[in-house]
């Protein structure tokens, strides 16, 4: 019987017709409870077929210890930034994923801290909670211009819903779509620079690479417009913590919102998570009943089609045939 370990928890936590496909399967299925280190996931790939997996730490190592029972990797999302693709294709093991299924999700989430920050929705939840009826004056996101570092599917849904806030859309990423930007009034920006030194908030929505890790630093913060909100639906490590808590301590920022941290799940004395100008929920950008459906059928509907040695939805390595299992 073909043995499949599933890490992602918000697949086996959530109902739907994603459970009924993996059921039905015909496999043997190994749970945990992922995002896992490098040593956790260690500890289970050598005697799996297959691995539907999350944000687990997915190295050369790891994959060296699966080898050469490991058929197959099916990503739960779109982020492989903690894969080694470069192994992956080395040792032929083909690695799918499952682009277009979360940016609905993920660009709602980004304007609820958006929003959450602008009306200190902390505050007056937390106040109100506790018996008083205190008050800060927010601000409006009207006339407000938003900077979308990334156009994507996801960027793109931002900036839909920016435009219906009435906000002007600066846009910059290495994929644009000159239909898009002009059917929707979105403005390309010349560089991450002029995007950065023009933007009264700023949303990132792109892929961590060598060039965007540490992205957001004391040197572009520098050149930000005074009191700039930053929202971070994209990775933790984009952002240089210690100079993003700098300036959100002088003011120089005016607030931060994400759903990704550096480290996942942080330490209680992370320092984002006690500063009162930011708002940090635990990376459910695109847990909700809705996306989770459409993930987890994309990634159990890509390994059994892999499995049996058809094409699957989408491979981040295409180079590497599939091949039926046997």
């Amino acid at each position: 019987m073909i043995r499949v370990l599933l890490t992602t928890t918000s697949f086996q936590d959530t109902p739907g017709p994603h459970q009924d496909l993996l059921n039905g399967a015909g496999w043997e299925i190994i749970r945990a409870r992922g995002p896992l280190n490098e040593a956790d996931t260690l500890a289970l790939v050598g005697d799996v077929d297959a691995y539907i997996c999350g944000d687990d730490a997915i190295t050369r190592r790891v994959l060296e210890k699966g080898r050469p029972r490991l058929q197959v990797l099916s990503k739960y999302g779109i982020g492989i930034d903690k894969i080694d693709v470069k192994a992956c294709t080395a040792f032929g093991i083909p690695l799918l994923f499952t682009p277009g299924v979360n940016h609905t999700t993920v660009a709602e989430h980004t304007f609820l801290l958006l929003l959450a920050l602008q009306k200190h929705l902390l505050y007056h939840t937390d106040s109100t909670r506790a018996g008083g009826w205190k008050r800060q004056t927010g601000h409006e996101l009207f006339g407000k211009t938003i900077g979308v570092v990334g156009l994507g599917r996801i960027g793109q849904e931002v900036a839909i819903r920016a435009r219906a806030f009435g906000m002007p859309v600066l846009g910059f990423g290495h994929h644009w779509d000159d239909g898009f930007a002009t059917a929707h009034g979105i403005t390309r920006a010349a560089s991450l620079d002029q995007l950065f030194r023009q933007a009264d908030i700023i949303s990132l929505h792109t892929k961590l690479t060598p060039e965007t890790r540490g992205l957001i630093n004391a040197r572009s913060i520098a050149t930000m417009k005074p009191g700039v909100v930053i929202v971070n639906c994209a990775r933790g490590e984009m952002v240089h913590t210690e100079d993003l808590v700098a300036a959100l301590r002088s003011g120089r920022i005016g607030g931060y919102g994400a759903d990704v941290l550096d480290q996942e799940p942080p330490p209680p004395d992370h320092p984002l998570l006690r500063l009162p100008n930011c708002v940090i929920t635990p990376h459910i950008g695109s847990r909700t009943s809705e996306s989770v459906a459409r993930q987890a059928t994309a990634a159990v509907q890509n390994l059994i089609n892999a499995l049996n040695g058809e094409p699957p939805l989408a491979q981040v390595n295409p180079e590497v045939p599939v091949r039926k299992f046997v």
